[in-house]
């Protein structure tokens, strides 16, 4: 089945419905205890950590989009549930992480969002919704239509001339990374080079708003490197920024610079070849070629 632009704008519609919907049910939990449970996961607690309001958002989440698996003929793939692989099936499949940055609503820190992107079988994000429910900012994009915050067309200055400052977003393991202090220092010298004088370290948020903080308080960047064990993250994590980042020009691939693979045949994790994303592709350039190894 061919999705039209029509069919894309219809369905993006609904992700967002569904995505605002996920976030005020988020923000009532916000002040309320809430049980922590671990899950088997990746080898960080960030992967791990889940509680009863991820499960209750996927839940909102699947209310509103449910109806369109049948209408559409799409497949479903949520980070809360078994991957039933039908999204090997059908031409397009719901990729959905209910609450990203599980672990710092735990905290009662920002750094949460709701992630909603359709995918095609072939890996390609053709809708990105991220609603984060702290700021209340809405970030969209479907493929072809350019991106948006908050419904109005959105076009972030990703340039770096005249920037003094810059923000490295990071998982909360990297600091503890063999080479950290060196890479640290060599990015400060490369961007001394590009007259930036102050360099920013964030390590708070999920991947999705790491992502998108990358473009809302250009210039930044967030990765992960690859490695051989499980984890780097997973296709949810990702599908819906990297929507956002291509409709915006960003680079947003895999480590190496390759096409990220979002419907990876041999496992849900993202690990095998990591990810960049950058405000500009100096930036994606300069963090490849730093010594991270």
């Amino acid at each position: 089945m061919h999705l039209t632009t029509n069919a894309l704008l219809a369905l993006s519609q609904l992700a967002i419905e569904a995505a605002k919907k996920a976030g005020a049910l988020i923000s009532e939990y916000f002040t309320k205890d809430v049980e922590v449970k671990n899950k088997e996961a990746a080898d960080s607690l960030a992967a791990q950590v889940v509680t009863e309001v991820d499960v209750k958002a996927q839940n909102t989440i699947l209310e509103v989009l449910s109806p369109s698996l049948t209408t559409y003929d799409l497949a479903l793939l949520t980070e809360e549930s078994v991957d039933d692989k039908s999204r090997f099936e059908k031409d397009y499949f719901w990729c959905i992480d209910p609450m990203d940055g599980t672990l710092a609503f735990t905290e009662k820190t920002p750094g949460y969002a709701v992630s909603i992107a359709l995918v095609s079988k072939t890996g390609e994000p053709l809708i990105g919704v991220v609603f984060d429910p702290v700021t209340q900012n809405l970030y969209y994009a479907v493929k072809g239509q350019g991106a948006f915050k908050n419904h109005k067309s959105w076009q972030p200055d990703l340039q770096l001339e005249g920037k003094s400052t810059f923000t490295l977003h990071m998982d909360r393991t990297f600091p503890k990374y063999e080479h950290y202090d060196e890479f640290i220092t060599s990015l400060e010298d490369q961007l001394q080079e590009l007259s930036i004088n102050e360099l920013q370290l964030q390590k708070l948020a999920g991947g999705v708003l790491n992502a998108i903080w990358s473009l809302d308080q250009a210039p930044g960047c967030y990765f992960k490197l690859p490695k051989p064990t499980p984890g780097g993250g997973s296709l949810w994590d990702f599908a819906a920024t990297a929507c956002i980042f291509n409709e915006l020009g960003a680079p947003a691939s895999s480590f190496d610079g390759t096409a990220l693979d979002l419907n990876r045949g041999d496992s849900t994790f993202m690990n095998h070849r990591g990810v960049l994303y950058a405000s500009n592709p100096i930036i994606a350039n300069i963090i490849r070629e730093l010594p991270l190894w």
